[in-house]
């Protein structure tokens, strides 16, 4: 199955907060290998604007640290799957990990309200 999976990076490593992040690293997948790395600055961030714009580069799948409900559920309705919980990692570890049922993800740590931005929207 071809795949085409954005992780939000800062650093080069996976972004924790993938509203913060420095670019996102779009990688394209045929069965379980690596195709192809590709690193994109995103448009500014505002609410809504990262599922549309990763959904108009093909993306079908994102792997993230943390991310709000209601962003979750915008990238759902651009029909990308979204699996937070992500360690800070490289991103082809990310991606292979993914590929091999290996990624580990705990619990999604950007469903918070104690860090000053009130209720999360991505």
């Amino acid at each position: 199955m071809n795949r085409k999976i954005a992780i939000p990076i800062q650093n080069g490593m996976l972004c924790p907060h993938f509203g913060h992040c420095e670019q996102f690293s779009i990688i394209e997948t045929d069965n379980k290998a690596i195709v192809s790395e590709q690193l994109v600055t995103p448009p500014p961030h505002e609410p809504g604007v990262y599922p549309v714009w990763l959904a108009e580069k093909g993306v079908t799948d994102i792997i993230a640290g943390g991310m709000g409900q209601k962003a979750i559920t915008i990238f759902n309705n651009q029909k990308i799957n979204v699996f937070t919980g992500a360690p800070v990692s490289k991103t082809k570890e990310l991606v292979n990990d993914f590929l091999n049922d290996e990624l580990k993800l705990s619990a999604n740590y950007c469903s918070h309200d104690h860090h000053g931005h009130g209720s999360h929207s991505h």
